[in-house]
């Protein structure tokens, strides 16, 4: 197997393993698309490497999508426009079991950050703490979902057949969280808790894993799950590639490999 198409399968593998952020109806009474699992299929589609993240998970569930036998996809990622301005995008209209459905996708990275004095639910913050899982959630039921109601996207929905009061609308929000290194509570009653990827930590913390080895792969890799193939950094070395983002305050993900061989995943953050 070519290197970039080994690459992005592990991509694929690691986005189909990672749990959603909840199940049926859960917080701001959203309500999670029900897949049925699916096996690990080679992953054939081509695909633009320059793609966004959030644009390459978009391909993976696509790609999902299209091989479950209860889902038919009418239409992708449509721009709903009015007078050539553009007022938002719907991820996806599907058929399930003959119910129509307007699903819109998420993938994101979250950090517990204790400090914050909200609700737990509050405290679920990006690694360079620009967005947050409320802000997140406030921005789907407030203006993601709403879209499809809008008269211009009523108008496009009549040319497909569809009636906007008919179509129900789902989220499919897939997470990985990490929770602050040495965390003794590992209870988050708000979230499911097998998001739980891995730890951050602040970088004046780093010493204490001074004799573990780094490795800090680019973002798209960061849906990976951690494997010994890659080129292990020793600290000394690791840490100035780690500075590289500190410097530009941006939080950079990195595989951790202690001595007793173990792996981990770990932000590493500025703030």
């Amino acid at each position: 197997m070519h290197p970039k198409h080994k690459n992005l399968q592990l991509q694929y593998i690691g986005f189909h393993k990672t749990p959603f952020l909840w199940y049926g109806k859960g917080v701001f009474d959203l309500e999670q698309f029900n897949i049925k699992n699916t096996s690990y299929l080679s992953f054939n589609t081509v695909i633009n490497e320059k793609l966004r993240l959030g644009k390459l998970v978009e391909r993976f569930v696509s790609f999902d999508l299209k091989n479950q036998d209860d889902v038919d996809i009418i239409v992708e990622n449509v721009q709903i426009q009015k007078e050539k301005i553009t007022l938002g995008e719907i991820d996806c209209l599907l058929y399930q079991n003959n119910i129509p459905i307007h699903l819109e996708i998420i993938y994101k990275f979250y950090l517990y950050d204790p400090k914050i004095l909200d609700g737990e639910i509050y405290r679920w913050i990006g690694p360079n703490k620009r967005d947050s899982l409320v802000q997140k959630l406030t921005k789907l039921k407030d203006k993601q979902l709403p879209l499809l109601f809008l008269n211009e996207s009523k108008t496009y929905l009549n040319q497909l057949g569809l009636s906007s009061e008919n179509i129900k609308q789902q989220v499919y929000f897939k997470a990985q969280l990490y929770i602050p290194y040495n965390n003794i509570n590992n209870n988050y009653p708000e979230v499911n808790n097998d998001c739980i990827a891995g730890y951050y930590c602040h970088y004046k913390e780093l010493k204490q894993l001074a004799n573990s080895k780094f490795y800090v792969p680019n973002k798209h890799d960061w849906l990976v799950i951690p494997h010994a193939n890659v080129a292990w950094l020793p600290y000394e070395k690791a840490i100035s590639e780690i500075f590289r983002f500190i410097d530009q305050k941006n939080s950079p993900l990195c595989w951790v490999k202690k001595p007793n061989g173990e792996f981990i995943k770990l932000f590493v953050v500025w703030w």
